[in-house]
Formats: C-alpha cells, structure tokens, sequence
C-alpha cells in the first residue's frame, strides 16, 4: 500500500508541476556554459539565438507561463524566472528566484502569468496568477 501512495504523489507531483523551478535549474546546469553567480541568479551562455534557446529549455521543462518582449523570452517557473536574452554568437539565459524582482512588479508589463503575486495563488481573484 505504501508503494502506491509514494508512487502516485510521484505522479501528481508531475501532472502539476511541482519543483518545476528546481528542474529547470537542473536542467540549465547540465545543458549550457554557466558565465556567473551571484546570490540566487545564475548566468549561463547558449550557442543557440533566444528564440530557439528559450524553446529548448520550455521544451525540456515546461514553464507555468512564457513571453516575449523585444527579442528576449521569459519562461516563469513555480520558483524561478528564466530570462533569455539575444547577445553576440547566441543568447545568455539568466534564472533568478520569484523573491526578488519579480515580487516587485519588474515582469508585470508582460502580462498574465508575470503580474507580481503568488503563483500558487488560489482565491477567485482574476488578477492572481493561478
């Protein structure tokens, strides 16, 4: 009976997406260069342009929400931002925690999914990101 309960809070923990920012993180460090780190920001280089980069990472691990914004892409994790940017032979991509910036408004002009609030919010408010 053990075996099945363990095996199906496995499961849902797939289906919704939990430690998701955590898997991205994995998955950053195994795939490109890291330039820099500092605090909870990594830095990392991709020979890839940001558009294709982005959909590599969105592709491995799925974001809760994706956008564009003037040539650069941003994937939101339950824990995480990445931000992919165009630079010169590639792009950089650039994960930092949702305690910093984010919690501050500074993606709420990209719209759903980036507006400052908790993404595991679940009132009926429309405004949270659910």
């Amino acid at each position: 009976m053990k075996r099945h309960l363990a095996g199906a809070a496995v499961a849902l923990a797939l289906l919704t997406g939990c430690g998701a920012g955590s898997n991205v993180r994995s998955f950053l460090d195994d795939t490109f260069d890291e330039q820099s780190e500092s605090g909870d920001t990594s830095t990392y280089l991709a020979t890839a342009p940001a558009t294709a980069a982005a959909s590599q990472i969105a592709g491995a691990v799925p974001p809760a929400a994706q956008a564009s914004d003037s040539g650069s892409e941003y994937l939101r994790y339950d824990d995480d931002i990445v931000v992919v940017s165009p630079a010169s032979g590639g792009s950089t991509v650039r994960v930092e925690d949702l305690d910093g910036a984010y919690r501050d408004g500074s993606y709420a002009y990209l719209g759903q999914g980036f507006t400052p609030g908790s993404p595991a919010a679940t009132d009926d408010d429309d405004d949270d990101v659910k």
